[in-house]
């Protein structure tokens, strides 16, 4: 009985590893890798428009920064400032990116209101970086 084992178990060591090859090569071929589609074809690819991906965790700072570009479009720059030193007095730790927050909101303001009239609303929030993007877009 072992002889017979060991006589199957050889045919399986070579039959299968060239069984996986040839349907693995097969399946490689029927795959439209050219960008043929047709609309009639049921078969599934890989890179399917409606796989939803997701999402990158954002960072307080992004979120923060992203709130305070809208409040600047929708009432002013001075609300804008306000709220970002607010929020660092109450969230030590978006200290550390109050600086780029505040460049980022100088530099939509004058996108918004042009250089002369975005450097009116300049205060001293996070060491002038607002000024500073002002007067970097120009």
């Amino acid at each position: 009985m072992t002889t017979t084992a060991r006589r199957i178990g050889r045919t399986l060591a070579l039959v299968l590893p060239v069984a996986l090859v040839l349907s693995g090569a097969l399946a490689v071929t029927l795959v439209p890798w050219a960008g043929s589609s047709s609309s009639a074809s049921p078969m599934l690819t890989a890179s399917s428009q409606n796989v939803s991906v997701r999402a990158k965790a954002r960072t307080p700072q992004d979120v923060l920064r992203d709130k305070l570009l809208t409040e600047l479009q929708e009432s002013s720059p001075s609300v804008a400032l306000t709220h970002l030193q607010r929020e660092v007095e109450r969230r030590p730790s978006l200290a550390a990116h109050c600086m780029d927050i505040a460049r980022s909101l100088g530099r939509a303001a004058v996108q918004r209101y042009g250089p002369t009239r975005a450097q009116s609303y300049a205060r001293p929030v996070c060491d002038t970086s607002f000024a500073y993007g002002v007067a970097h877009q120009r």
